[in-house]
């Protein structure tokens, strides 16, 4: 496991060829992501906390040389609202990628010069010609399949990330719902697919933590998209919140055997190779 600059001079260092990328999750569903031409941070949480079984694996500071920072929701799982400030000045140049129903509001809350931020929902889209990056939303469902009645966008999203030939959909926090499965066959072959596995129930209902997709249900998605590539997220950061990724593993052997997958360790490369 890599901490802070050790972490982001793996990163720098890494060498990445056409149509390929590597990841590292930083915990609960922090990812960064690096291709050929840009280097993402995903949902980072990086925050100390008591509640925290995963410690911080970069300071705010840390984060250097990124390009875009996503958010999928607000949440500071997922919005890191103590973070972002931090690492606004580390990766001067960065653009910070959120739903456009939050896109008023941060910048102020957060002191980031509005100009930096893109904003996304679904049919809004945003590219990047000179890195020849395009993101794109896709509605979660975190627990409800919801929009904002003023504004008419959603809360919650994943994002869909296309680059050099390549396709990455982080779910950010959603249950598995139906058309999800269209709208991801729609976009094209999926080379790495992000999803939570920490589920619901009336216990955590009752205790404000909404819900996600299951085990079973991110494995059911994977084996309906068939990325090249699936890794399960969001079960390892808080007691109350928590799944056994042997039983993700456990299933989708059992039912999709020819899928490929990956479960790990925090802070360490993955590679994931072009086709």
């Amino acid at each position: 496991m890599l901490f802070g600059k050790r972490l982001m001079k793996d990163v720098r260092d890494a060498g990445v060829e056409p149509g390929a990328l590597c990841f590292w999750w930083l915990g609960q569903m922090g990812f960064i992501v690096k291709t050929r031409t840009a280097v993402l941070a995903i949902d980072l949480y990086v925050s100390p906390g008591a509640r925290r079984l995963v410690p911080p694996l970069l300071k705010p500071g840390e984060l250097c040389g990124v390009d875009y920072v996503l958010g999928t929701h607000d949440h500071d799982d997922h919005i890191d609202c103590g973070a972002w400030p931090g690492f606004a000045a580390a990766s001067s140049g960065a653009k910070f990628v959120v739903p456009a129903m939050f896109r008023d509001k941060l910048p102020k809350r957060l002191g980031i010069p509005g100009e930096r931020f893109v904003a996304l929902d679904e049919g809004i889209a945003y590219r990047d010609e000179a890195r020849g990056i395009a993101f794109s939303a896709i509605a979660s469902a975190h627990e409800f399949l919801d929009r904002d009645p003023g504004s008419g966008f959603h809360p919650s999203l994943g994002y869909l990330i296309e680059t050099d030939g390549l396709r990455v959909y982080h779910a950010g926090d959603s249950l598995k719902y139906d058309g999800l499965e269209k709208k991801l066959s729609d976009a094209g072959p999926i080379d790495l697919l992000i999803a939570p596995i920490n589920g619901r129930d009336g216990a955590k209902y009752r205790a404000g933590i909404i819900g996600n997709m299951g085990f079973c249900e991110a494995v059911d998605l994977a084996g309906a998209v068939k990325p090249r590539l699936a890794v399960p997220g969001h079960y390892d950061m808080f007691a109350a919140n928590s799944e056994d990724p042997i039983k993700f593993v456990s299933f989708m052997e059992a039912k999709f055997p020819d899928q490929e997958f990956w479960i790990g360790g925090h802070g360490v490369k993955v590679a994931l190779p072009a086709r």
